[in-house]
């Protein structure tokens, strides 16, 4: 979604520094570091209670670009038909924004 396009999930590293009780703010900060054809890099850091909070989770991930074909291939028949006829979940998917 940084990108605004779809992608998957190809490896993700995650580090937990410290933990994170339940009901626990966490602050995300999340980037894209780098993208070559497809393939999306990025890092990101969680913070309890703010952006100022201390560190409690660190992440590397890599994502892969792909064409929403993907899901209908490879996704259940009965969840891709409930996904498509719920129209809170459409609504949602295109209202979704990602701040700067």
């Amino acid at each position: 979604w940084l990108l605004r396009t779809i992608a998957v999930t190809g490896r993700l590293e995650t580090d937990f520094v410290r933990p994170v009780p339940v009901d626990t703010v966490l602050h995300l900060d999340a980037r894209i570091t780098a993208v070559h054809g497809r393939k999306i890099y990025s890092t990101a850091t969680g913070r309890i209670g703010g952006p100022d909070g201390p560190v409690a989770v660190r992440a590397d991930a890599l994502f892969i670009e792909v064409k929403v074909d993907h899901f209908i291939d490879n996704g259940r028949p009965a969840e891709i038909r409930a996904a498509m006829s719920d129209p809170d979940q459409v609504r949602r998917a295109r209202a979704f924004e990602v701040n700067p």
